[in-house]
């Protein structure tokens, strides 16, 4: 049986956005707009916080911002395969927009103080591997896997509560250092859970 995550809600999620989902499509609103916005969300919210890594209102923007961008996400998967904007451009702009979401907005952390810069930036290459394998089991026809315990919506839980607390004054001695290696553990168990996944071939 595999662990539940926060990804197990986005039907419900999904069903929330569909009405505006429709709206934008009727609009002309395509999903390869939406998953640019999100890029560009992300890089606006990334820059703040490598602009003012002593302030703490970048940090406490961090959990509207993840919630925005989990919203953009699921509406352009939904205008895609719903409204037929399905396209091989946008299947690599979905991927890569993912990643390079990641990277310009958790890489920034690195300068916050009291974050450990090494970890961050492995967390951050460890988030680019589990998306990865996930395309290549798609690649290798056993279809895009989104298990594991620690996958896009939950990464984007934890750093936009860890954003929340600092932004709000909790100290970080003695709990951020162990929760971002504990993040590594949790990536780590994800890659190898999406590679057994991506080796079962039909």
């Amino acid at each position: 049986m595999s662990m539940p995550t926060i990804y197990d809600l986005k039907p419900r999620f999904q069903a929330l956005l569909r009405p505006m989902t429709g709206a934008l499509a009727q609009r002309g609103v395509t999903a390869n707009q939406v998953t640019l916005a999100a890029l560009l969300l992300s890089a606006a919210a990334g820059s703040c916080v490598a602009l003012f890594p002593r302030q703490r209102w970048p940090l406490i923007l961090l959990a509207p911002v993840l919630l925005l961008r989990m919203a953009l996400n699921a509406i352009d998967g939904m205008l895609a395969r719903e409204h037929r904007m399905k396209s091989t451009l946008g299947a690599v702009l979905n991927e890569m927009g993912d990643v390079a979401s990641d990277a310009v907005l958790y890489l920034p952390l690195a300068f916050v103080p009291g974050f450990n810069p090494p970890l961050v930036v492995i967390v951050v290459l460890l988030s680019v591997f589990t998306e990865m394998i996930g395309v290549v089991g798609a690649q290798l026809g056993a279809g895009r896997s989104y298990k594991g315990p620690l996958g896009k919506s939950d990464r984007a839980f934890v750093f936009g509560a860890m954003g929340l607390l600092i932004g709000s004054g909790v100290p970080t001695q003695g709990w951020l250092t162990p929760v971002l290696s504990l993040m590594v553990i949790l990536l780590v168990i994800t890659i190898f859970t999406r590679g057994r996944d991506a080796l079962r071939m039909p």
